[in-house]
């Protein structure tokens, strides 16, 4: 039995290697520069590197910018995470009642978007969305209206770009989840008077709990680390830093003012914030393996 227990493991052992050796060390310097004063004269050489303790993490903890980017994102993230399920599982909905040939446009359609790469996809959207030649001001009437300009505008717009591209998971894994529900069930509901929204509501969610967890968590782990789009679509952050998530105010801060420690230090604070998520997300899944 132990050397069976053992089996797992040794299979396992060389991608572990390969992941320890890609994440632990990455992870590792991020936190060691975090407790460090690291800026372009350390990187230069010109002046030594001295401990900083958590001076960094005071400094960025007592700045308010911090804390309004900080609730940028997790509100922009909730947003994102939530629409994202809702097209994601009206979809797979309908996947099942339409027929085989649109099922498969859809499908392709749908993948063909997740495939898109983000920094594609996000300028893709700013050519539909274009104050002088895009089709979409054109077919509302908007005239030279930019969306990029105002930050509520900014952010719906990069919020349709996430979700474009992140709804074809939902979509794809809600299906697989709703075709294999029995089908004597959904019949049973529908015969006793159901209408569409309740047999979601009452049958199909619940019987899918374990899968919408699952994609729940996925996607607020996708969502909180949005970088690509919002640097793209906003052109690093919108005007005077209104569209900032904390991936890009990290950026900004590391690289465009070279303070690396404050920006390594945000890059723990987000590490934290996501092992959270991810300790939540491993424990739902064993939960649910335990109950099956």
């Amino acid at each position: 039995m132990r050397g069976a227990s053992r089996t797992p493991w040794i299979y396992l052992a060389p991608a572990l290697v390969v992941l320890g050796g890609l994440l632990v060390y990455p992870v590792y310097q991020l936190g060691l520069i975090s407790f460090l004063e690291y800026t372009q004269a350390q990187v230069s050489g010109g002046e030594p590197t001295t401990f900083q303790g958590f001076g960094n993490y005071a400094e960025l903890f007592g700045d308010g910018e911090f804390w309004r980017v900080l609730l940028a994102t997790v509100v922009f993230a909730a947003a994102c995470v939530v629409s994202t399920l809702a097209v994601g599982c009206a979809l797979a909905v309908l996947l099942t009642r339409v027929r085989a040939v649109p099922r498969l446009a859809l499908m392709l359609a749908g993948l063909g978007a997740w495939a898109t790469p983000a920094v594609t996809g996000s300028t893709v959207w700013l050519l539909l969305f274009d104050p002088d030649f895009g089709p979409v001001n054109r077919m509302l009437a908007l005239g030279d209206h930019s969306w990029t300009y105002g930050r509520y505008s900014a952010f719906l717009l990069v919020l349709l770009e996430v979700v474009w591209c992140s709804f074809p998971f939902v979509m794809v894994t809600v299906y697989a989840g709703i075709r294999a529900v029995p089908a004597e069930v959904l019949e049973a509901a529908a015969l006793d008077g159901a209408s569409q929204w309740r047999i979601w509501r009452s049958v199909l969610a619940p019987m899918l709990r374990p899968i919408l967890v699952v994609v729940t968590i996925q996607s607020v782990i996708w969502d909180f680390k949005v970088f690509t789009q919002i640097y793209v679509m906003t052109n690093g952050g919108g005007i005077a830093g209104q569209n900032l998530v904390l991936n890009v105010y990290a950026y900004q801060k590391a690289f465009a003012s070279s303070q690396y420690s404050l920006g390594s230090a945000i890059g723990v604070v987000m590490l934290l914030i996501l092992l959270a998520v991810t300790l939540v997300y491993l424990r739902l899944l064993r939960r649910q393996g335990e109950e099956l």
